[in-house]
């Protein structure tokens, strides 16, 4: 081999594979990406009309709280299920996600009663822009709870046809990956608005 030879072979890198995502996956993630940018939007505007001044100090309810630690929980036993899904370990899969979307629920109607909370605190949508900001921030966030509780349901329906499995994750991880989303958004939104109150 010739100086010349061995030169380009030094130089010569071979092709590069092209950066590739399940379809799904992609339009998850842009699903992700846009709620955020809701959210952060909402949260400028939430700073920027506190600022103009006529704000009312508004207290979280305590029931908050505990749809918070619900929330976390429902963040593993979702953890717990794709793992489960990764070992074939299928009552216990069933078992993970049934306790997810039970959580998932529960997180629904805390949230609900805590908006009845706010109320007996003579805090409602229609006033004070510090309690409608309150009401947004949950109801948009609960709406999208009420799209991963139906997710959570696919996915249940899916581990009972037993098309969930080692070899077909993909469905389940795209699941976990938004239910942890929404469980994320939530402490943001929670921790925000403890903060900003």
């Amino acid at each position: 081999m010739t100086g010349q030879e061995q030169l380009l072979m030094q130089n010569y890198q071979a092709p590069r594979r092209p950066l590739s995502m399940n379809p799904r996956k992609f339009i998850l993630w842009l699903f992700i990406v846009s709620i955020s940018m809701l959210f952060a939007a909402l949260t400028s505007a939430y700073m920027v009309r506190k600022s103009e001044g006529n704000w009312l100090n508004v207290e979280m309810p305590t029931l908050f709280w505990i749809s918070s630690a619900i929330i976390l929980i429902s963040s593993l036993t979702m953890h717990l299920a794709v793992r489960s899904a990764g070992k074939d370990d299928f009552s216990k899969l069933k078992t993970w996600i049934s306790l997810t979307l039970v959580l998932g629920l529960g997180f629904l109607i805390t949230q609900y009663m805590g908006w009845s909370e706010l109320v007996t605190s003579n805090v409602y949508f229609v006033g004070n822009p510090a309690g409608s900001f309150v009401y947004v921030f949950s109801g948009l966030h609960g709406l999208h709870i009420v799209s991963g509780i139906v997710f959570l349901a696919i996915i249940f329906y899916l581990v009972l046809a037993q098309k969930v499995h080692s070899k077909n994750m993909n469905s389940v991880q795209m699941c976990a990956t938004f239910w942890h989303f929404l469980d994320g958004l939530w402490l943001y939104l929670f921790t925000f608005l403890l903060l900003n109150h």
